[in-house]
């Protein structure tokens, strides 16, 4: 039996030490916050997705009593942008969220598996990685593509 050694290459680092669109991408995450409804997790979790046509679409979760007919904020940008521009490719993702305090969260929040999923979709279906970018207040991590964290993907490939 062979044993393989994966390691995915996930960048750490300061909000700072981004680029301004990336600064102005986890803004926009940020904000989206504000439009979750979260009526039963009381967990605020905002995207921004920025297509290669420079437009910017955000998404937010939403709940719903009948679980799990509630959405991802990640899907919901996903999803908004296949459904306004089907042909223009999402370039990068950004994701933040708020605890039940209300505060943004000290470390960034990862997508659920369904969200990675649909993303891995997105990928295959313009074949391209897109950048992530996961906003905490401490620290900020950023990959070159959903594989980073799900290199053992189901895909058509």
């Amino acid at each position: 039996m062979k044993q393989l050694d994966i390691h995915p290459i996930i960048c750490e680092c300061q909000i700072e030490e981004l680029t301004t669109a990336e600064q102005q991408l986890l803004s926009r995450a940020i904000e989206a916050t504000d439009n979750s409804y979260a009526r039963y997790s009381h967990f605020h979790v905002g995207a921004a997705l920025l297509l290669a046509n420079g437009v910017t679409l955000p998404g937010c979760n939403q709940e719903n009593a009948a679980f799990p007919a509630g959405l991802c904020a990640e899907r919901s940008a996903l999803f908004a942008a296949g459904a306004q521009y089907p042909d223009v490719a999402p370039k990068m993702l950004a994701i933040a969220a708020r605890d039940t305090t209300g505060e943004l969260t000290d470390e960034p929040v990862s997508p659920c598996g369904t969200c990675r999923q649909v993303i891995i979709e997105t990928e295959t279906r313009y074949g391209t990685p897109l950048r992530i970018l996961l906003y905490g207040k401490k620290r900020v991590f950023v990959m070159d593509g959903i594989r980073q964290l799900m290199p053992l993907s189901f895909s058509e490939f």
